[in-house]
Parts: structure tokens; sequence; C-alpha cells
């Protein structure tokens, strides 16, 4: 992100990332159509591909037991090719947040979340207001899917 975002007003700010997500937006719907259907791995690319980060997500770097999903490094919504050295490993939850973000999209993301982080570890109103609608969001959210409050 560039200086000028950082310096900016919050209307500006959040202009910045609304045009963000018109972009992502655009840009789906140019290649609507046009990106061949996902396929599956073989155990021998995902062998492959595991072996990239030796068995860690790319995105959190935490070890990978179990499932994992096989994350476009070039997304295949923009047209990401089907092959072994277009993927990297990544938990499921991780990959699913990181979504189809373009990277400006997900630093801006990655930036704020670790600003809010420390805004409710040090209690502030506002960390604890936001920490108050994080957790309302999180028990609906829960509540949806039909997963208890300890999942």
């Amino acid at each position: 992100m560039s200086r000028e975002v950082i310096a900016a007003t919050p209307e500006a700010f959040a202009e910045f990332l609304h045009k963000l997500r018109l972009i992502r937006r655009r840009r789906k719907a140019e290649l609507r159509g046009t990106i061949a259907p996902r396929q599956s791995l073989s155990p021998a690319e995902r062998k492959e591909v595991s072996r990239k980060t030796a068995g860690r997500c790319h995105i959190c770097g935490g070890a990978i037991d179990g499932k994992w999903h096989a994350d476009h490094v070039f997304s295949h919504s923009a047209g990401g090719a089907h092959a072994a050295d277009n993927y990297l490993p990544a938990h499921a939850l991780c990959n699913n947040y990181r979504w189809d973000y373009s990277a400006d999209e997900f630093q801006a993301i990655l930036k704020l979340g670790v600003w809010v982080r420390t805004e409710i570890e040090h209690k502030s109103t506002l960390g604890l207001k936001l920490a108050d609608r994080y957790l309302a969001h999180e028990r609906s959210r829960n509540g949806r899917r039909g997963e208890s409050a300890d999942e």
C-alpha cells in the first residue's frame, strides 16, 4: 500500500478498499466463462505441492496435519493454471480467508487485522467495541453453521 493511503482520511481509506473490491469483482466478471473448470490434483501432485513448504501452510506457516487445500499461487479466478507449480499448501481456514483478494487488498486486510488485535489486547475503548462486535459475529456465524461455541 502506498504512503498516500496510510496518511489518508478514514473516508479515503474506505474508498481505497472499496475500489480494490470493485477491481477484483470486475476482473472476475471479465474472466467468467473463460476459465477452465477446476481439476483435482493427483496424489503424486499433492505430495509435490506439500513438499514445497515442508508440510507447512504457506499463509500462516503452521504445520499442516490432516486435510489441506492446494492454494493457487496465481488464482484460478484470474486464469491461474491447473499445474503443481501453481499451487502451495494451505490450511483450509487460511485459504478460505485469503480467498480471491489481490495482493494489495490482502495486505490491507492483514494490516487491519494486526492493528485491531493490538487495540483489543490493549483493551482500548475501540478495541473492546470491536472485540464485542467480532464475538457477536462469530456466534452468529457458528449458529448458522450449527457449530457450538467451543468448536
